[in-house]
């Protein structure tokens, strides 16, 4: 084929004519026709192949615009074979470059030429070094996918594993899809045993192992080339988290094989291994099922061939397996907790009461725990366990042999000191229940008797052997044996040794205390409680201290009363606040039966200041009581108003009422509406209306038209104070707003600050306590001298109908009226 030569290719022709070896020429002249017809530019680069055959860049140029030219075309079109013509006479030149070998295998692959693909495919390989391999096989390895030989495939995958054998994953998914399971378990075996193994699919050897052994237990039959009982149980030992599943695998490769004896015996092994309860359930919920399964079958088979002695003796002997099986379940799974820790107590005490009614059992069972548990890993109280053991003997009356377990169990390296305690104590009591009252005593004597070092009840370097003789719960036990076996002299001396000790107790000191005074050792019983509140600090002390005074006063009275007021003094020095109370009211107590009145006033005065806040109202209420009772309610005025000035609003705010209502009763009307207008500042009318309902009674009753507008304006003061001090408001009273409503004074309550100013000058008694003169009987201002001139006039008008005489009750005089009404007798 020759082609024309026009006149823009000369100044080109003459070039590669002068230089027909240079590459730059031809890509010139190349690249100067490109836009142009085909043809000649194949011819072009026939030229410059045929006078540079090795030229890499015009060979990949020339081929790439061949390959481009057969799009779009069939396979069967003659323009493939000159372009598979082109690649070949490039590859005699260009071997040895794998682009030429990819772009020409991709080609032909695309092409379909499946034989053609696979022999270049080959020739590739064999011509290029293997660093350039893997530049060939991912070609390679679509071709097997996209046209999927099995025996062709299997060899090429072999062959791909010798270059990469960390890509054994292809090859094991594509044995398992074309069923070649034994080749496949194979090389997933290899791959485990490769500890440099690393998955490209980003799976763990966990994961892999658990592939393995669903590979092998599901297909028993198929996979014949490795033991699988060898390979499960080296997962056993290597994933303690997958123990359940791998022991169901084991055992499952065994049912497929219908070795079904072989495979219970797999289940019976690892309920008896396993470590976790999960994995127990797991193994457990599958081994009860694959009992109920060849159960359903053998009746299956009963009822289709017929009963056979051979089948029903074969049947109930299942049966009789299987609630033998879930009869043992609990001991199973105390088992499986003893095997996490064999030195859990609690787990061994569980363990004996699923044996109840077995006594071989039950004693197996204690002497195996006693073996097993380390005294110092134990968890729970292992003394707890030597008692129950040393029980079990003792209620099947075999005292011989509890004994013996006992004095085993005191030499026991117990941890606590108190463990050994509980341990001596059971021994006594087990002594005593069978009424060995000197063996008893013989053991508490041993066990309180001191070592000669005499080591710290605290120093753990010692065994507890050296230190129990500081136990506090011997030597009460001691002491209450002595007090109900011995006399009352050996009794003491406990109780001295346990002083001597300090070890005692708050109820210790009362028990020895009281034991003295049954023996009418009044005063030795003093000296114990005085050494008692010696040996504690508050609030340990107070019952010492509230026993010690109820015996003192109920013995001597009055007859030691200076000594009795030194002990309250000492009661109430430091005592807190919350145990103030009671000791203030024994001392009250005391002065009001066999002291002064007026010391008792003086005792119930520094409680209502020594108590805790919440309890002063009930201690002025009592203050109250009893002055009233002592000296009449006259002397209470003085306490009411201590209770004004101490006690919070809310408290506050009652006693106003009562001293109100007092002084209301004694006909002191000034009095109380100055009570009643002091004590307006602590209650709030939107939630105190009470208050002001009494209020508003009392000037009904003895007020008058100016006295009733002041209280209603005092009571929207009052309103309006706590209205800008809380952070919301709230609907004011029904009967503030129906007393208001035709009230000029109302008008002004638009001005907050003129109300202020004149409640600020009109009424500043009611906003300062300290300047209310309850008790003033002197008139010194002008004012009130002229309000009372008023108050008179207007009694003589009203005349005796605005008037009612009332009779003052004796019980307001008290104890006084009584030697008024003597005096008048004797004068008679």
């Amino acid at each position: 084929m020759v082609a024309e030569i026009d006149d823009s290719d000369v100044p080109y022709e003459e070039e590669v004519l002068r230089n027909s070896y240079n590459v730059k020429s031809w890509m010139r002249y190349i690249d100067h026709k490109a836009n142009g017809p085909k043809i000649p530019l194949y011819m072009v680069y026939e030229r410059a192949l045929k006078e540079l055959p090795c030229s890499y860049k015009i060979w990949h140029k020339y081929l790439s615009l061949r390959r481009r030219g057969t799009r779009g075309r069939s396979i069967d079109d003659p323009e493939m074979n000159r372009v598979i013509n082109c690649y070949e006479r490039a590859l005699v030149f260009l071997h040895k470059m794998p682009r030429i070998w990819i772009d020409y295998c991709q080609f032909i692959v695309d092409l379909n030429y499946v034989t053609k693909a696979r022999h270049t495919l080959d020739r590739a390989l064999r011509s290029l070094p293997i660093t350039q391999h893997c530049r060939i096989w991912p070609i390679y390895l679509s071709f097997i996918k996209k046209h999927s030989i099995k025996e062709q495939a299997l060899r090429l995958y072999r062959r791909y594993l010798q270059l990469a054998p960390d890509d054994a994953e292809i090859l094991i998914d594509y044995l398992l899809s074309v069923e070649h399971l034994d080749e496949a378990a194979v090389l997933l075996t290899k791959c485990l045993n490769d500890e440099d193994f690393q998955s490209k699919k980003g799976q763990s050897k966990h994961q892999m192992w658990i592939q393995l052994c669903q590979l092998l237990s599901e297909n028993p039959n198929k996979i014949t080339s490795i033991k699988v009982e060898p390979i499960i149980r080296q997962g056993l030992q290597r994933f303690t988290d997958m123990t359940g599943k791998l022991w169901i695998s084991l055992a499952d490769y065994y049912i497929r094989k219908h070795q079904f004896d072989k495979a219970r015996d797999i289940y019976e092994e690892a309920v008896k291994t396993v470590m976790t309860v999960r994995d127990f359930g797991q193994v457990f919920d599958v081994y009860a099922e694959f009992e109920e399964q060849l159960i359903t079958l053998k009746i299956e088979n009963r009822n289709k061939n017929g009963k056979t002695p051979d089948n029903e003796l074969d049947l109930q002997l299942r049966l009789r397996r299987f609630e033998k099986l879930m009869q043992r379940r609990p001991l199973l799974l105390n088992s499986v907790l003893l095997r996490q820790n064999p030195h859990n107590v609690n787990e061994w005490l569980k363990r004996v009461s699923l044996f109840e009614g077995k006594p071989r059992e039950i004693v197996n069972t204690y002497t195996e725990a006693i073996k097993t548990i380390d005294p110092k890993l134990a968890t729970g109280k292992l003394s707890l366990l030597w008692i129950e053991f040393a029980k079990f003997y003792e209620e099947n009356k075999q005292l011989k042999e509890a004994r013996v377990i006992f004095d085993k169990a005191v030499l026991v390296p117990f941890v606590k000191v108190d463990e050994l305690a509980d341990v001596w104590s059971h021994y006594i009591e087990t002594e005593l229940r069978h009424e060995c009252y000197e063996e008893a005593l013989k053991h508490v004597r041993t066990a309180t008797t001191p070592p000669p070092h005499k080591p710290s009840y605290f120093d753990r370097t010692e065994p507890v052997q050296n230190r129990v003789y500081r136990s506090l719960k011997l030597w009460s036990m001691y002491a209450d044996l002595e007090e109900s076996l011995g006399d009352f002299t050996t009794t003491k001396n406990v109780y001295y040794r346990i002083l001597d000790l300090r070890i005692a107790s708050p109820q210790v000191i009362l028990n020895f205390a009281g034991l003295l005074e049954e023996k009418n050792y009044f005063e030795e019983s003093f000296k114990i409680y005085e050494r008692g509140i010696g040996m504690f600090k508050w609030p340990l002390v107070y019952d010492l201290w509230t026993t010690y005074l109820s015996k003192f006063v109920t013995r001597y009275g009055g007859d030691k009363l200076e000594r009795a007021r030194d002990l309250f003094e000492q009661a109430l020095d430091q005592c807190p606040e919350k145990f103030a109370k009671a000791i203030f009211l024994l001392y009250a107590k005391l002065e009001e039966d066999f002291g002064l009145k007026r010391h008792a006033m003086a005792v119930y005065n520094r409680a209502t200041q020594a108590v805790l806040k919440e309890e002063q109202a009930e201690m002025f209420q009592i203050y109250i009581t009893r002055a009233t009772a002592c000296f009449g309610v006259t002397h209470t005025r003085q306490i009411y108003e201590q209770a004004l000035e101490t006690l919070p609003d809310a408290d506050a705010r009652v006693f106003g009422q009562r001293f109100a209502e007092l002084e209301t009763k004694l006909g002191e009307i000034d009095r109380a509406r100055s009570i009643y207008i002091h004590t307006s500042q602590f209650a709030d009318p939107r939630q105190c209306s009470e208050f002001w309902r009494l209020w508003q009674t009392f000037e009904v009753a003895h007020g008058n038209e100016d006295t009733f507008r002041e209280m209603l304006r005092i009571k929207r003061s009052v309103r309006d104070k706590y209205s800008t001090q809380s952070s919301f408001n709230l609907p004011p009273d029904a009967d503030t707003t129906a007393a208001a409503a035709g009230d000029p004074m109302s008008q002004l309550q638009k001005d907050v600050q003129f109300v202020r100013g004149n409640e600020q000058t009109q009424a500043s008694t009611v906003t300062n306590p300290d300047e209310i003169a309850l008790d003033d009987d002197e008139d010194d201002e002008d004012d009130e001298e002229q309000g009372e001139e008023e108050g008179e006039e207007e009694e003589k008008e009203e005349g005796d109908d605005g008037i009612v005489k009332q009779c003052v009750p004796d019980e307001v005089f008290g104890k006084l009226a009584e030697k008024v009404h003597q005096d008048e007798d004797g004068i008679e």
